[in-house]
């Protein structure tokens, strides 16, 4: 490519991620079904995921979709029928199995110690809508719509959704989407905070790799600290999270980074973290 990306085997032409700038820039690509998630892209994804999120050479993960949608979460047409080929499971096994397949695709991404940003063209159902949410960041195109979904077709919602809706919305409105699953357009996702910031389709690509660039090249072992600090304040009492950030903080001031951003800030200068 020309534009300096290198280009990461997949495994899958349903997926495509490339690295630009230490931006792991990972694309659904299923347009023609609305980046649905399938028995090869899904797979693809948890790989890299976890791959991005351990390479030393990547410094933040921009998650999008092909065409006009993000993600329509799972294939409706493909459920309830289920394959006559396939053996029987119990239904512990069942439990087991998705169970796996939550924790290594929304948990990992949950897990990832480097910025995360979610690029929205369109909508973002279900599951997709969970993989959104479980970025630091989401950048919504105008006409981007959210909706849950789950309960449109009687189920209940998988993939972390209740606890991000919740902690992103607070539980009044988590219980509103989840139950009436109404689309809602760009502008109303920003209001209730379910998006950080709302521009053109036309501007999405560069707006949101501008983001995704500005802090892959940022302090990451700060940005690490910053997520594990504002992860805790999840949890405990402001007294517990007083103490950790104290930990934290005097770690942060011992490192390379920080002196490089004190002299950068001294010398008038952007810092170089190298």
């Amino acid at each position: 490519m020309n534009d300096g990306s290198i280009s990461i085997d997949t495994g899958t032409d349903e997926l495509l991620c490339a690295i630009r700038d230490r931006v792991a820039v990972i694309t659904l690509n299923r347009p023609e079904a609305r980046n649905a998630l399938s028995d090869h892209l899904t797979p693809a994804l948890r790989r890299m995921i976890k791959r991005n999120g351990e390479d030393p050479n990547v410094g933040a993960l921009l998650i999008t979709g092909a065409g006009t949608a993000f993600c329509s979460g799972g294939d409706v047409k493909g459920m309830g029928g289920g394959n006559s080929a396939a053996p029987a499971m119990s239904f512990e096994d069942k439990v087991a199995r998705l169970r796996e397949r939550q924790r290594t695709l929304t948990g990992v991404l949950v897990s990832v110690r480097k910025p995360t940003i979610a690029a929205l063209p369109g909508p973002a159902a279900g599951a997709g809508l969970a993989i959104a949410l479980a970025c630091d960041i989401r950048i919504a195109a105008e006409s981007a719509i959210m909706t849950t979904g789950y309960a449109r077709i009687a189920l209940t919602g998988d993939y972390g959704i209740s606890w991000l809706l919740t902690r992103l919305a607070g539980t009044a409105r988590a219980r509103e989407l989840m139950f009436l699953s109404e689309r809602l357009d760009a502008r109303r996702c920003e209001a209730l905070g379910l998006v950080n910031r709302v521009v053109s389709d036309s501007e999405l690509q560069h707006e949101t790799f501008a983001v995704a660039r500005t802090l892959a090249n940022g302090p990451g072992s700060a940005f690490g600290s910053i997520k594990d600090n504002l992860d805790l304040a999840l949890s405990v009492d402001f007294l517990t999270s007083l103490d950790q950030e104290a930990e934290r903080m005097v770690v942060a001031a011992g490192t390379a980074q920080h002196a490089e951003a004190v002299r950068a800030f001294i010398e008038k200068r952007s810092p170089k973290y190298g």
